[in-house]
C-alpha cells in the first residue's frame, strides 16, 4: 500500500491559506489595552476605555480575588472588585440625542470609539470619541495633596458644529474588605446644583439616559446597612459651545479611618462624595480598618464649595472622637 507525503496531504497552497487566516484573525482580534497604577498607597485597575476593575496577580487580603478596581495597599484590601464588575462612566449629548458608556458588567463599551491608551506605573490617560462629535478624556494622577486619594480629571472636548448639553454618569458597586458584600454606604453632597440624581444603585447602567434607580436611598445619607449597596452620580455638565471643552475632576481614594478620609477631601475641595465602609466593629463610625472614597468637584464653571473653619479638624479634636465624627460626616 502507498502512502501520500505530507506534502501531498498538505500542499503549500493549503498552509498558505492557513497561515493567512491564522494571520487576518490576528489582526481583528479587538486588542484590549489596561493597567493597574499605584501611588503605593491607592491602587487603580483601570480599563482602555476609562473604566475601572481589570485582573490582576495578587489576591486580595480578605476574599483572595485577583480583580483591581479600587485598592488600599497599606492592608491589601479591594475596595470594587471582589464581585461583580460593577465599575463605569457614561456621556450623554442631549443636543445631538446620542449616548456612550463603559461599564465591564454590561459587556464593555458602547457607543464609544477608543482613541488612545496610555500609562505608566503612576498615571494612565484613556482617550475615546462619541460619533465622531466628543472626545473624553480621563487622566489619572496621584493626586499632590494626599496620598490617600487618586485625581481624575475629565476633559469633555466639543467637535461638532452645535453647542451641546452634556450629561456624565458615574456607578461604582461597593464591595469593601474584609465583609465584601456586607458595606456601610453614605452619600454627602449631592444638593449641589451640578447634581442631577444621586443614590446607593452601583448596579445600574453607565448609561446617563438608563433613568433614575435606587436600592436603599435616594440623595444623601449617612452609614445606611450593612448591605451591597454602591453609588450613582449624574452630573449636568452643562452647555459645551461647539469646538470648546469643559474640565472636571473627581477622585478614588482610600484610607485607614474615616477621619483620615475626610481630611483627604478637605484638601482637594471635594465635597460631593461616596464611602463605602466595612461591617466590622467601628468600621461605620471610626472607618476602619479602611474607608473607601468616591468623589468629585464640580465642573468648571461652577464655584468650589467653601468649608466652614468652624469645621476643621484641629478646632473639632477636643470634642472627643465621636463628636468630631458626627460633625464632619455632616458637611453642607
Amino acid at each position: 500500500m502507498q502512502y501520500q507525503s505530507a506534502k501531498t496531504v498538505f500542499p503549500s497552497q493549503v498552509l498558505s491559506v492557513l497561515i493567512t487566516l491564522v494571520l487576518a484573525s490576528a489582526v481583528t482580534e479587538k486588542v484590549v489595552a489596561a493597567a493597574i497604577i499605584d501611588n503605593r498607597t491607592v491602587q487603580l485597575g483601570i480599563n482602555d476605555y476609562g473604566n475601572l476593575i481589570v485582573p490582576g496577580n495578587i489576591p486580595s487580603s480578605e476574599t483572595g480575588t485577583t480583580f483591581v478596581g479600587l485598592r488600599f495597599l497599606p492592608n491589601n484590601a479591594e475596595g470594587l472588585g471582589s464581585g461583580c464588575l460593577c465599575e463605569g462612566w457614561g456621556i450623554a449629548d442631549l443636543t445631538n440625542d446620542i449616548t456612550g458608556y463603559a461599564n465591564e458588567n454590561e459587556g464593555g463599551a458602547f457607543g464609544l470609539t477608543l482613541d488612545s491608551f496610555s500609562s505608566t506605573a503612576t498615571t494612565a490617560i484613556s482617550q475615546v470619541s462619541l460619533n465622531n462629535l466628543l472626545t473624553v478624556t480621563h487622566d489619572f494622577q496621584p493626586s499632590a495633596k494626599t496620598p490617600y486619594l487618586y485625581e481624575v480629571k475629565v476633559t469633555i472636548e466639543n467637535k461638532s458644529n452645535l453647542d451641546s448639553n452634556l450629561r456624565y454618569r458615574r456607578v461604582l458597586d461597593w464591595d469593601v474588605d474584609p465583609t465584601t458584600f456586607n458595606e456601610f454606604i453614605t452619600l454627602q453632597g449631592t444638593k449641589q446644583p451640578n447634581v442631577l440624581f444621586a443614590s446607593d444603585d452601583g448596579f445600574a447602567s453607565a448609561n446617563p439616559l438608563a433613568g433614575k434607580s435606587s436600592i436603599r436611598f435616594k440623595g444623601e445619607a449617612i452609614d445606611v446597612g450593612a448591605y451591597d449597596g454602591g453609588a450613582l452620580f449624574d452630573l449636568n455638565i452643562g452647555v459645551v459651545l461647539s469646538q470648546q471643552s469643559k474640565t472636571f475632576t473627581f477622585f478614588y481614594g482610600a484610607a485607614p479611618t474615616e477621619i483620615d478620609a475626610l481630611d483627604a477631601l478637605r484638601k482637594v475641595e471635594a465635597k460631593t462624595y461616596s464611602f463605602g465602609q466595612p461591617n466590622v466593629p467601628n468600621g461605620a463610625t471610626l472607618g476602619i480598618p479602611n474607608t473607601f472614597i468616591f468623589a468629585f468637584n464640580p465642573p468648571i464653571g461652577t464655584p468650589p464649595p467653601k468649608f466652614p473653619e468652624s469645621d476643621s479638624i484641629i478646632s473639632l479634636l477636643g470634642l472627643g472622637i465621636l463628636g468630631t465624627i458626627v460633625t464632619l460626616k455632616q458637611i453642607k
